[in-house]
């Protein structure tokens, strides 16, 4: 039989296995402090909804049209011109950004651009002869010609500016301006995408995912021809008050059920999400019936002709989404058009050829329509391009691209609070490089957000301890100068 002593002496324990016994205790606190905050976090933000909310301040625009243009189009072949490349044709530049060129054996000398440039409008606005449509609307148009970002590599750089951060798994662009602002819409979507019928874009529905913000604020995406959303109607259609008291039923089991189960975001948004689909079967198919636009607004967008009905029917159903009170809409392009490594005089003709006339029919419609005052519409891709030629393999320099370029990109803007008719920015000689009023991506981010009556500062989510913004830890400006 033991003595006391030697039962005491069992339950000592050492000053190692104190020490880490200790240190395991504090990493469990940690992580129990931080689940707490995320629990708080989210029992602060409550049952989402896309409920319109009050803005900070006030809003120049209510809703959004982004036509990304996903690929990187090429600045000094679009709204820069550039005196230099034309003297300065077939020189030799690559020892002086060699670490900017991604495929370096096929960089090539500086190059020219194969499209004519003139000034338009009463602002005198620079754009090339590929975008002959836009011309008509420059005064309607402020054009950033310094942003810039922090990648050229496509991935990372279409998170950057989609998201404002480069990994994968944050927020983007319209889901921070859903979350902030809700929708004055509750029969669609709050944040529709209108990706192109020939496949996704890089990246693909990350492109409009909302990352750790709840679901209920991702892109929905609708298709611009057939049933907008699969599996949208019921195969057998019941009477409209048969209907009625299975939606009644549904729903309080669905209250029921999400009482007892509290502050879980993927449950609120799956129930938001049913109900809203129940509300959708007759808006949605009513919001892309463009049977009801007459024969001259469809050709004003260019439908019915090869190179420009696809694009134009979504430039359509943008403005009649925007008329029903949905928040944010984007169009994507397929196959990274404007990705012109090689074929720049053929290729970028062809993007320009599907997308300009359906865009200048759509900012037409809209300013005769009283919408274009309420409505921003954002234009731009995720870089732009360098000077110098990308040659093929068999180095044919009548077959020459341009290779990415982080360090210079064009952009615009139009409509609600923007200064039409102003050119904002600068690059350097030959087009490389931003150098005067330079604008970064936060600074785009933080700008899109104020004409929507939003404070950068101010939409934010605790998440994981940090204060997550869509401008993320950077300093972001408000480019003031482009707005009226």
């Amino acid at each position: 039989m033991k003595t006391i002593c030697e039962q005491s002496h069992d339950l000592t324990i050492g000053r190692r296995s104190f020490g880490t016994s200790i240190a395991a205790g504090l990493n469990a606190a940690a992580l129990l402090h931080l689940f707490g905050d995320d629990l708080r976090a989210t029992e602060q933000r409550g049952s989402p909804d896309l409920r319109s909310r009050p803005t900070h301040f006030s809003a120049k625009a209510k809703s959004v049209i982004h036509l990304f243009m996903n690929g990187g189009p090429s600045q000094m072949d679009l709204f820069d011109p550039k005196v230099e490349l034309d003297r300065h044709h077939g020189e030799a530049y690559f020892s002086k950004i060699a670490g900017e060129v991604e495929n370096v054996a096929d960089a090539g000398a500086l190059m020219r651009s194969p499209f004519k440039f003139a000034q338009h409008g009463e602002c005198g606005m620079w754009v090339s002869n590929a975008l002959p449509h836009l011309t008509r609307h420059v005064d309607d148009i402020a054009l950033i010609r310094s942003l810039h970002t922090t990648n050229i590599t496509h991935e990372p750089a279409l998170y950057i500016i989609q998201t404002g951060q480069m990994p994968s798994g944050y927020p983007t662009l319209g889901s921070w301006v859903v979350y902030g602002l809700g929708s004055e819409s509750q029969n669609l979507p709050a944040y529709v995408v209108l990706d192109d019928p020939l496949g996704l874009p890089i990246n693909g529905v990350e492109n409009w995912h909302a990352g750790f913000l709840p679901p209920i604020y991702q892109g929905t995406r609708f298709r611009s021809v057939g049933s907008p959303v699969l599996n949208l109607r019921p195969e057998v259609a019941d009477s409209p008050e048969i209907a009625r008291l299975q939606r009644d039923l549904l729903s309080r089991l669905d209250r029921l059920h999400q009482r007892q189960r509290p502050a879980q975001p993927n449950l609120d948004a799956r129930i938001a999400s049913y109900e809203l689909a129940a509300r959708m079967q007759m808006s949605a198919t009513d919001a892309l019936d463009l049977s009801q636009e007459t024969a001259q607004t469809q050709a004003l967008y260019g439908i019915g002709s090869p190179p420009t009905d696809s694009y134009g029917r979504r430039c359509l159903i943008a403005r009649r989404l925007v008329e029903r009170g949905v928040r944010f809409v984007q169009l994507f392009i397929n196959a990274q058009i404007w990705d012109n490594h090689t074929g720049l005089a053929t290729d970028m003709k062809a993007a320009c050829d599907r997308t300009d006339l359906p865009i200048a029919g759509l900012l037409q419609d809209l300013k005769q329509r009283g919408l274009l005052d309420e409505t921003l519409i954002i234009w731009g891709g995720e870089f732009g391009r360098l000077p110098i030629a990308q040659l093929p393999k068999d180095k044919d320099e009548r077959k020459a691209g341009r290779d990415h370029n982080k360090n210079a990109a064009c952009c615009w803007f139009a409509g609600g609070g923007v200064r039409g008719g102003t050119t904002y920015g600068a690059t350097d000689d030959l087009g490389f490089a931003a150098v005067e009023n330079r604008v970064s991506v936060p600074d785009y981010h933080a700008t899109i957000l104020h004409l929507l009556g939003l404070n950068h500062e101010e939409l934010f989510v605790n998440e994981h301890g940090l204060k997550e913004k869509l401008t993320g830890v950077q300093p972001a400006r408000v480019v003031r100068e482009i707005m009226a």
